[in-house]
């Protein structure tokens, strides 16, 4: 008789067992302790669905632009200059999220399932302050902010109730951020990948439902979307919520765990603060680089951007491999383990590496086929080329500085890629830009240039860094 296994992996024409047991266990959520066993097995358990989590977002961003693009110039204007709005929204769940998952991946690591509880209440105690200030300055001065962005006659006329919702609701996305984080920390990642497949399920479903009045769907236009988005996350965060008070994963947060313990709410706050500022910094950056690139006409720009969305789009998942890493830190400090933390991290940016190798192949391969399902423009079509080809060159070397500048947040040492971040975005990337694109003529060719070279000394920075090993003693 044949071998069950073998003759399934010959039917799937799967990887070796060993590997496909990994990958059904990653799936399934099965308990694991993540401070034992082999290392490269747990960042598989891990990775696979933080991985999928970050594509389903990838691809809610794409589905959710495709339909409102159907609404005309005015409605898209008013998407963009809304999600301008929300990176402040979305920089400060990011930075409450790394605190969060710093200190519940620390104390699960100690085998402090109680204690992770309690961060966890903190953590959301935050995050309800943090959102009622967001909430109630976004919703009542959503039109406010889109003149303040440039927006004209016509896209106020049509986006003020769409950014109203969008500012308004800004609660669920902080604490759809939130607890995926906590889950993430706790090693329960098939759990936030569930809660946002669920999220961005309902909203590309209800999406078009809404913009166009489908079936007995109102026809709200660009409202509908945010509507859409906003319910589909609310339902993602209440799932999510649910999942935590039941305790349906490692960790569980009671009623009590609500009420402000102000030495652990200090804590948080300030590695909270410390993230917030290295996503900012880290995101900010581009607005730089957008200002040079404007120098060279409109389709210099339409080029550029292109070519950043799809690369961006690309790198989203591999953040999954990268939060992988941050809990994998997290926890293996937590049991007192600097040596597993430090092979974890090593692992996790030789899969990344894999990854991004590949993306490399076909951006530089496929550049113009891939810039042309954006634009028929010749001009713009050569500048996105461009962009694509040059940006993704390193991406087998940035693989690494994203595994170790998130292992640096998982080890609770926010500090570090905050100042990496201002060094090398800030005085290192943006005025080589400039020097690139305009003293020395260049053009946007130095833009795309000076972005490169940034993931490089990125990489080669964090990975100095990260050796030395400081982050090892940081106490959370």
């Amino acid at each position: 008789m044949s071998d069950p296994a073998l003759t399934e992996a010959a039917i799937e024409g799967a990887a070796p067992p060993r590997l496909r047991d990994a990958l059904r266990a990653s799936f399934r959520g099965d308990r694991y302790d993540y401070t034992s066993g082999p290392v490269g097995r747990a960042v598989i358990l891990l990775a696979v669905p933080m991985v999928l989590e970050m594509a389903m977002e990838s691809i809610f961003a794409v589905c959710d632009i495709f339909f409102v693009g159907r609404l005309g110039a005015s409605a898209v204007a008013t998407v963009g200059l809304t999600e301008s709005l929300l990176t402040l929204v979305y920089t400060l769940a990011m930075g409450v999220a790394i605190a969060a998952t710093a200190i519940v991946a620390r104390r699960i690591g100690e085998g402090d399932e109680r204690g992770a509880g309690r961060a966890a209440g903190q953590a959301l105690l935050l995050g309800v302050i943090v959102s009622l200030v967001l909430g109630i300055g976004g919703g009542i001065y959503a039109p406010r902010w889109l003149a303040l962005m440039g927006a004209g006659r016509d896209v106020l006329a049509v986006g003020s109730t769409y950014s109203r919702v969008m500012l308004g609701g800004s609660a669920v996305i902080l604490f759809l951020f939130l607890i995926n984080a906590i889950f993430r920390g706790a090693g329960d990642a098939v759990i936030a990948m569930r809660v946002l497949w669920l999220a961005n399920g309902i909203n590309i479903l209800l999406g078009p439902c809404l913009i166009f009045g489908l079936g007995p769907f109102p026809r709200l236009g660009v409202t509908g979307a945010a509507t859409a988005t906003t319910i589909g996350r609310g339902i993602g965060a209440l799932f999510a919520l649910s999942r935590l008070a039941l305790g349906k994963g490692r960790v569980r947060a009671h009623l009590r765990d609500l009420l402000p313990d102000r030495e652990l709410l200090l804590r948080l706050t300030r590695l909270a603060a410390s993230g917030t500022g290295q996503v900012f910094i880290g995101a900010a950056s581009w607005i730089g680089l957008v200002r040079i690139v404007s120098v060279f006409g409109s389709d210099a720009l339409a080029g550029y951007t292109i070519g950043i969305r799809i690369i961006l789009f690309a790198l989203l998942p591999s953040f999954g491999m990268s939060n992988a890493a941050a809990t994998m830190v997290g926890q293996s400090l937590g049991a007192r383990d600097p040596e597993r933390a430090k092979k974890a991290a090593w692992t996790a940016g030789r899969y990344n590496l894999y990854a991004l190798g590949a993306i490399t192949v076909i951006f530089v391969a496929f550049a113009r086929p891939l810039a042309t399902i954006f634009s028929n423009d010749p001009t713009v079509i050569d500048y996105a080329a461009g962009c694509l080809r040059v940006v993704a060159a390193p991406f087998p070397i940035y693989a690494y500085g994203m595994v170790f500048t998130q292992s640096f947040n998982g080890a609770g040492d926010t500090t570090t890629p905050t100042l990496l971040n201002l060094f090398v975005f800030w005085m290192f990337e943006i005025p080589l830009a400039w020097a690139l694109a305009l003293p020395l003529h260049l053009g946007p060719s130095g833009v795309f240039l000076s972005i490169a070279l940034a993931f490089v000394l990125l990489a080669i920075a964090s990975g100095v860094l990260f050796q030395r090993g400081r982050w090892a003693t940081r106490v959370v």
